[in-house]
């Protein structure tokens, strides 16, 4: 009875084992979709870091204006890839998950205004804009009259400049007005520009502004989601770098 007993155990023990050992490589590593989503959003690196904000109802008009502050991070979390924009102090969006639709073939922000209501605005790119328009109010089909559509456009002047421009319209309507607009500035230095004289991000190919460190070996990061991904993950993170580097320099 004793030997039985210590045979069963022995094998859960080694199920267990078997499992645990599995069960990280699984979660860990980025899903086919994660990487189409990173390298499509891959052209937004120079937005990554901290802004600040001066907002304005009428271009060229104090009246009504207010401050903000606005951060882009990387995230690779629950099995999407994506870039979150938070703002504080906002009048119009608290925050956003800016990802890409391989089906569609088009950007999508999951979106948080200030009054916690909820939609996911999509678009692509028209020239240096981002133009982003509501396909999901919140509002129920019998108050269609009153549901509001958004469209909201992200512009990147240089590498120091943006701006964010908020309208919206009835959803019986056709003509947006202009609700709002944010000047932005980066903030202290440059966060994510992509610089040839500078170290590069091994997650996303963006500026690395934070040292990271695997086998002894030093490496950077543009943001605390690729730094994440990379703790989570450096093996495979460096492979697949290495893999691009390497793919890169056989097309030149």
């Amino acid at each position: 009875m004793r030997s039985s007993v210590l045979t069963t155990l022995a094998v859960v023990t080694v199920c267990v084992c078997l499992v645990g050992a599995d069960e990280p490589a699984a979660k860990k590593k980025l899903s086919a979709v994660q990487v189409e989503i990173r390298e499509s959003l891959a052209r937004f690196n120079d937005w990554i870091g901290e802004w600040r904000g001066a907002g304005q109802v009428r271009r060229g008009s104090t009246l009504g204006g207010w401050q903000e502050t606005g951060g882009f991070v990387w995230n690779f979390e629950e099995g999407r890839a994506g870039i979150v924009y938070s703002i504080e102090k906002s009048k119009h969006l608290k925050t956003g998950t800016l990802s890409w639709d391989p089906k569609s073939e088009q950007y999508t922000l999951d979106a948080v205004f200030a009054d916690d209501s909820k939609q996911r605005l999509a678009g692509k790119l028209d020239d240096d804009r981002l133009v982003l328009e509501s396909v999901t109010p919140e509002q129920p089909v019998a108050d269609a009259d009153s549901a509001e559509v958004w469209r909201i456009t992200f512009r990147q002047l240089n590498d120091k400049r943006m701006t964010v421009l908020y309208e919206k319209r009835r959803a019986t309507q056709k003509l947006y007005l202009r609700v709002g607009e944010v000047g932005y500035t980066r903030q202290g230095t440059r966060l994510a520009a992509s610089d040839s004289t500078g170290p590069e991000c091994v997650v996303t190919g963006g500026a690395g502004t934070i040292a990271v460190t695997y086998k002894g070996e030093k490496y950077y990061v543009c943001c605390t989601g690729c730094r994440d991904a990379f703790n989570d993950d450096p093996e495979g993170i460096l492979a697949a770098y290495r893999e691009e580097k390497a793919s890169q320099a056989q097309t030149k």
